[in-house]
Order: C-alpha cells, then structure tokens, then sequence
C-alpha cells in the first residue's frame, strides 16, 4: 500500500546507528586507497549560500575533493538526482513502502558509517545528504518494516529483508594478473576494455538467458562497473534463487597460482559466447596486453595446455627465440602441434577445447559473485562521487558499450565550474541540465520512466484480474 509522506524530515541518525563499522563489498577498495581522516562536517548552511558557493576551493588539483564537506554539500544540493532516484527505488512516483522501507547506509567524511536509514520522499533524502554530507551512501532491501523502527519491534524476526534489485559488480582489481597496462588502482582505456566484455557477456546472459529487461550498468567512479536489475521478478528473488544466477555467471575458479581456472564440459552453453569474445581476444589481449611477452608469463600459459610434449615443444621454441610476441605464441601452439603429432597423445579435439578455456580464461567476465548473492547486500548508489576520483558514477548506455570512456566520465569539480560558467537566460532550467551530467541523469530518467511504465501496466491487469475497478 502507498504510504503518505511524513510531515516532517527525519533527524540527525541516533547515535546507535553511527558506526566504524566495515562497510559493504566495494567500500572497502575506497577506503583502503583513500588516508583515513578524523574531521567532522559542518552544519549545513541555508540554501542560498550552498548555491552561491565558491568554487576557488573546488580545482581539479585537489585530489581529496571527493571528500571535501563544501564540495558535497554543493553536488547534493544542485546536482543530484535525488527525483529520479526516488522514483528509481520506489517504482512509483508517489511514496510506497518499496521506498520508505528501504535501507539506505551512509559514510561519511569521517569515515564513520551509518545504517538502517529510512525516508518518506526523495525531498527527506535530499535534506539529509545535504546536512550530513556522505562521502557516498549505499542502498540496501526492502524491509517488512521501516528500518529506523527495527528496535521498537517485539519480535526480532519480524525485521527482515523482503525484496532489493539483483545486483553484479565487476572490478577491475580481478584482472591484474592479466593486464600488463596497469595495476592497481589505476586504469586505462586499454584495459577498460575487460570491463566492455564483461558487461556485454553478462548482459546479453541476463537478458536472452533470464529474460530480464530493466539493467542498467553503472560506472563506479574509477575501476569498475555495477549491474542493477529491476524486473519485479529480480526484486523479489530470495538468496537461493540469487545464489544460482550467480553461479551460473561466475566461471572462472580460484586465485592466479591455482594454475587452470576454467574446466568446462562440452558442449558450451551459449551464454559463453565465443563469437562476443574472439574478437576481443585477438585484438585487445594479444596485440593490446601481450600477456604471454615474458617468460613467467609464457610459462602459465604453456601450464594450461594439457599436453607435456606439446609444452616441452613450445618452451624450446620459446628458449631458442625469446623475443616472441603473444600473438606469435598463440599461432605456435597449432603450429608445433601439428609437426610434433606423432609424439603426442594429444588429440585435434581437445587442444581446441584447451584453446577455447584459455581464451574464456582471458576475456571472460571476473565477477564479485557475493555481492550478487544476498538479498541484504548493500551497494553504492548511481551518480554518488568517487572519493578518490572526484568522478560520478554515472550510467553506461547499453546501446553504446564499446563508447564508453572512464577517463572523460565528469568529475564534481568539473561540473560545479560548469554551471558557474553557464550564460544560458532560462530560469527553468534546472543546474544538472547546464552540465555534462545532463546526458547520464536523460539515460537514468528514461530507464527509470519504464521501469514504472511496466509496474502501472502490472498493477492494472492485477485489479483487472481481480474485478476490482470493474463496474457493472
């Protein structure tokens, strides 16, 4: 049932709820490249001086602006989507318990992490993340009842966790031991284009193999992406359900000294589309990565083959000419086979299945799969700041994949000197509108529009089915 909004804007969090508490998968890759700070927020200032705040402070020097109490409060006052966001989680335009029973957790620039947080309105939210400033806050299910009551309930058990987005988070700390580009927490758009095959492996899996429709792809602000799905049908899945879609998408097993990660019975399933991935393979990890160029790396190489003559084969070759480049090694491995043959129990068949595992090995999607398997599980909110980057976490487009560059994704500095700068005469005009942000808040507001245009459609034939609204 829809609930009204409250009256009145919830306060400050009780003390009970401010924690230094380990915050959800994905928080703690922030922190740990971020230096802890021990400094409080200042009380929130009147609207007007928010808005007319200088930017002399807000340069794209400043490396801890992700941070900075002035610098947020700016970006939630005039930037965020708080509208859509709303609308995004309560799949209605007007107050339902999909909304006010949400748990929202925030971090703020202390570092100090707030849970079980609950509104009536995307305005109660607005106000809050203005006064408190978080560093990002992360959205969490849908409780049988209102998280900041939990405490008052006689029975326990009573508070659980009903329905939240099915939820995949693909980061790119999972592919260093195969990118040669960078490392750590920096990327590149070389190396940006494991996360491209990842989203587009994953996504076509959802959608053709589950027949999910509402994804969106996020941005986290430096390394990595997040996938959200909406369907009602993932919203309401329980942790066994989430548990085997998980599974089912998760293939790569074990750590880089594990040796093989990847052991697959034939046939294929479709899912694991070769025809997506050759491609990549050939251009953006032999020619691009070169991941085989040293001999360390040769040598893991020649470990998932499932031959010894064929890898003492290969080695020697490799001795004798050390300068091979990855592709060159690639192209060996058909070519020594075929000369040392009759030394060999190896057979055409399943040197094809060894060279299809270690292609899936180098392209296929490395994912979080417990950030996928609890229904309890939080994750960081779309267009919140990266604390080290300055840049939003913005939505991907689908239709634009390959387009995607993280190094142009706008940071708050950039956006905040936007709109100081903008000469337009419109009053109407709102301050995201005035910015590069304008194009991801459309994509967000689009996806968010049938999002609800399904969930009307689905409450319309329920009371159509029920004869209720029918007169006779």
């Amino acid at each position: 049932m829809p609930h009204a909004e409250s009256p009145n804007p919830p306060s400050s969090p009780p003390v009970d709820d401010i924690v230094m508490e380990e915050p959800a998968s994905g928080a703690l890759d922030e922190q740990a490249e971020l230096q802890n700070e021990a400094t409080q927020s200042s009380p929130a200032p009147a609207v007007n001086e928010v808005e007319k705040a200088s930017l002399e402070d807000m340069k794209p020097g400043n490396t801890n602006v992700g941070k900075d109490a002035e610098v947020l409060r700016a970006f939630y006052q005039r930037l965020f989507p708080f509208k859509y966001l709303f609308q995004w989680l309560n799949h209605s335009p007007t107050t339902t318990t999909d909304f006010s029973n949400r748990e929202l957790a925030f971090v703020l620039p202390n570092d100090a992490y707030i849970r079980y947080q609950s509104f009536n309105s995307a305005e109660e939210l607005r106000k809050q993340c203005i006064q408190l400033t978080p560093t990002r806050f992360e959205i969490g299910p849908v409780y049988s009842a209102n998280p900041r009551d939990r405490k008052t309930l006689r029975n326990a058990s009573a508070f659980r966790p009903l329905a939240k987005e099915l939820v995949f988070d693909i980061d790119m700390t999972d592919y260093d031991e195969i990118r040669t580009c960078c490392s750590g927490a920096s990327i590149c758009q070389k190396c940006w284009q494991f996360i491209t095959m990842a989203i587009k492996v994953i996504d076509k899996a959802l959608r053709d193999d589950f027949g999910f429709k509402h994804i969106m792809w996020v941005y986290s602000g430096r390394r990595g992406a997040h996938a959200w799905i909406s369907d009602k049908r993932a919203r309401d899945m329980d942790d066994n359900k989430r548990r085997s879609i998980a599974g089912y998408l998760d293939l790569l097993k074990g750590g880089d000294k594990t040796g093989k990660k990847v052991n697959l019975k034939r046939p294929l399933h479709p899912h694991m589309d070769l025809k997506i991935l050759n491609g990549y393979f050939q251009t953006d990890v032999l020619l691009e990565q070169d991941p085989w160029a040293s001999p360390e790396k040769a040598t893991h190489l020649l470990q998932l083959l499932p031959d010894k003559s064929l890898t003492a084969a290969l080695q020697r070759k490799w001795d004798s000419t050390p300068h091979r480049s990855s592709t060159q090694k690639w192209a060996d491995i058909d070519a020594v086979a075929s000369v040392s043959g009759s030394l060999s129990s190896l057979t055409p068949e399943t040197l094809v299945h060894a060279k299809q595992d270690i292609r899936l090995e180098y392209t296929y999607p490395r994912l979080d799969a417990e950030v996928s398997k609890k229904l309890n599980h939080l994750l960081k909110s779309p267009f919140v700041i990266h604390p080290g980057t300055g840049r939003v976490c913005v939505p991907i487009d689908v239709r634009r994949f390959e387009e995607f560059e993280p190094e142009k994704v706008p940071t708050v500095q950039q956006l905040l000197s936007e709109i100081d700068s903008w000469q337009g005469t419109d009053d109407k005009i709102q301050d995201w509108q005035k910015t590069s942000l304008k194009p991801y808040i459309e994509l967000f507001r689009d996806h968010v529009n049938a999002i609800m245009k399904e969930e009307r459609a689905a409450e319309k034939r329920g009371r159509e089915e029920s004869g209720e609204g029918v007169e006779f």
